[in-house]
């Protein structure tokens, strides 16, 4: 090994070394404030209601866009709130950016949130309706993108591999909640 080539081979270690403190130095929160901006848009389609929110910023989790999100997906039939999984937001996110959407892309909202009364109906009239379904935790919904096909959609979610993920092709939409992983 030559003398110069042990002064480039120092000079990297000591490089890396460096870089590895500086990112060992920054906060979980400040480390994904380099991530930037996060959005979630959606349409219920019960009510035509739409929502564009910024949830996530340079401070972290946005409470004003956090709490638009949640009003938005509320259970259209009663009007009930919740506070939505934070990781079910980020599932949406990640599941419109692995497809290459638009950040202001909007998923057509079939189901957000269900409180228990709904949930208890929609299950006396469909066995396919969970009776402790993620829906009434906030960590559940069932959506489409619109000008993406559904099996695509699916497809996309399942790579993810992130909760659960349902195929409802006969009712136009796909589940993804942040349940266990399973698939039906």
């Amino acid at each position: 090994m030559t003398v110069a080539t042990r002064h480039t081979d120092r000079r990297g270690l000591l490089a890396g070394a460096l870089a590895f403190g500086a990112g060992a130095l920054l906060t979980p929160k400040a480390a994904f404030a380099m991530v930037g901006e996060k959005r979630l848009a959606f349409r219920n389609v019960h009510n035509n209601e739409r929502i564009d929110a910024r949830y996530w910023g340079a401070s972290g989790f946005d409470a004003d866009g956090l709490a638009e999100i949640n009003h938005g997906m509320r259970d259209w039939r009663t009007g009930d709130v919740t506070t939505m999984d934070r990781d079910l937001i980020d599932l949406l996110v990640a599941l419109r950016d692995k497809l290459g959407a638009s950040p202001r892309s909007s998923f057509d909202l079939i189901s957000g949130y269900r409180s228990p009364q709904t949930n208890a109906s929609l299950h006396a009239r469909s066995n396919g309706v969970a009776t402790k379904s993620q829906h009434m935790l906030g960590k559940a919904s069932d959506i489409a993108l619109p000008g993406v096909r559904l099996e695509t959609l699916r497809t996309a979610a399942l790579s993810i591999g992130r909760g659960g993920v349902g195929y409802y092709p006969r009712d136009g939409f796909v589940h993804v909640d942040t349940g266990r992983v399973r698939t039906w």
